[in-house]
């Protein structure tokens, strides 16, 4: 007798061609190197997106977006509904792991040079949405309208406002209006559910198909002795579990850290109380933020917070455009100044966070 999940597999199958599919993904293959570690992180990295999705719809069939019931409507879900504090804490433990994630995604394939042709595609898909990442945790910080995240947004939009050039009409934009009020959480819930994950889907799905059609990059330096084959693996089935049991790992530590360190709600806003002392961004932003108040607030006639900022955009320009601006030296020797600068801009980012948090 035919098993019962064969039956359904055929069934399917004659309908929408499954052998096909299986057929493609057999032939599809993985380098094998010392470097294969670090490709799984894309997998992490979209595998905790998906959580967000899921714990995002549950959290919106209760939470209220306005400025009188946002921090009542998560107190009740919290309080009230069954499972809802786990639910929440999951939410917020996965927004700072998916940005964890997609960060050591994106510094490995700086470091192993993946962003080169035919990948600059690939690449730019990729960091673009690693930005709307940070836009996720930038908006959603704010809508349990509690003091710490309502302050913590005032300094945020601030520094956007000295954005040169179009500071002024930024810190309006997201503002709603000349202050954080309840312009602002509407707006930024608007970002968060809907303009965000419209946006990001949309990268989300060239993305998928570049890394489809490409396949993975091997980097340099990891070909056989004696030859210019790399070892390879089977996508399906051998990566592909690799890659479920990986997120399985992740899953579990997502349980524990929701449930041995809940996310804490704290007190609601009072937009006319004073700002309670040692109010930080969260911890992707507070290189940043550190940075900033290192630096003198006049450097010649230039205003040292725009210099920061003006800094920090071009930085982040360069890096979105480093696979057209990084060549072979002229005598085909590879380029070590991006593998240094890499190393300085990793080292300076967890420096600084880490003073941040100290200090």
């Amino acid at each position: 007798m035919i098993p019962f999940w064969k039956r359904a597999y055929n069934w399917i199958d004659e309908r929408v061609e499954l052998e096909g599919l299986v057929h493609f993904l057999g032939k599809k293959y993985v380098p094998v190197h010392r470097h294969s570690l670090w490709y799984y992180f894309g997998g992490v990295s979209l595998f905790l997106f998906i959580i967000q999705v899921v714990t995002g719809i549950l959290l919106l069939m209760y939470y209220k977006g306005s400025e009188e019931l946002s921090f009542e409507s998560i107190q009740f879900i919290m309080s009230k509904v069954q499972f809802g504090w786990l639910i929440r804490s999951i939410h917020s433990w996965t927004a700072n792991l998916f940005i964890l994630a997609a960060m050591i995604h994106m510094f490995s394939v700086f470091f192993e040079k993946a962003y080169r042709k035919p990948r600059e595609l690939t690449w730019l898909t990729g960091m673009l949405m690693f930005f709307l990442a940070l836009g996720f945790g930038f908006s959603g910080y704010l809508l349990p309208w509690n003091e710490l995240s309502f302050f913590a947004t005032k300094v945020g939009t601030d520094i956007a406002g000295v954005i040169p050039v179009i500071g002024k009409l930024v810190m309006p934009f997201l503002r709603g209006g000349d202050e954080v009020s309840g312009a602002t959480l509407s707006r930024f819930f608007g970002f968060h559910v809907a303009v965000f994950p419209g946006i990001f889907a949309v990268f989300l799905g060239i993305h998928l198909l570049l890394v489809q059609r490409q396949g993975m990059s091997e980097p340099l330096g990891t070909a056989k002795e004696g030859g210019d084959e790399f070892m390879t693996m089977p996508f399906f089935p051998n990566f592909l579990l690799r890659d479920l049991l990986l997120w399985l790992i992740v899953l579990n530590l997502l349980a524990i850290l929701a449930v041995f360190f809940p996310w804490e709600l704290g007190r609601k806003a009072d937009p006319f109380a004073p700002a309670p002392a040692g109010i930080k961004p969260e911890w992707y932003f507070l290189f940043v933020f550190q940075t900033l108040k290192y630096i003198p607030a006049k450097l010649w006639v230039v205003d040292g917070e725009v210099l920061g900022i003006l800094l920090f955009g071009i930085a982040g320009l360069l890096l979105l455009l480093v696979p057209f601006w990084d060549r072979k030296s002229s005598r085909g020797q590879e380029n070590r100044f991006i593998t240094y600068l890499g190393i300085f801009i990793v080292l300076y980012i967890i420096g600084f966070t880490i003073l941040g948090w100290v200090v």
